[in-house]
């Protein structure tokens, strides 16, 4: 637990388990989550590595990962 965690009192919600595909983790999800970025100033995500690494950055906030399941 962070201190942040401590400091609010509350449950953190993510990351989600991770069971396998999920079906709120589409193609179109990737490209929102960038044009929102754009729209608050970020640079344009245009080559393939930089989308490539936002998809594994969103993996990595929303799913614990698989090799740490018990």
């Amino acid at each position: 637990m962070s201190n942040t965690d401590l400091r609010s009192g509350a449950e953190r919600s993510y990351p989600l388990p991770h069971a396998g595909p999920d079906a709120r983790f589409t193609e179109s999800l990737v490209p929102s989550v960038a044009a929102l970025l754009v729209g608050y100033g970020s640079p344009r995500i245009d080559c393939s590595a930089d989308r490539a690494a936002l998809e594994t950055a969103l993996g990595a906030f929303l799913y614990n990962p698989l090799e740490s399941r018990t």
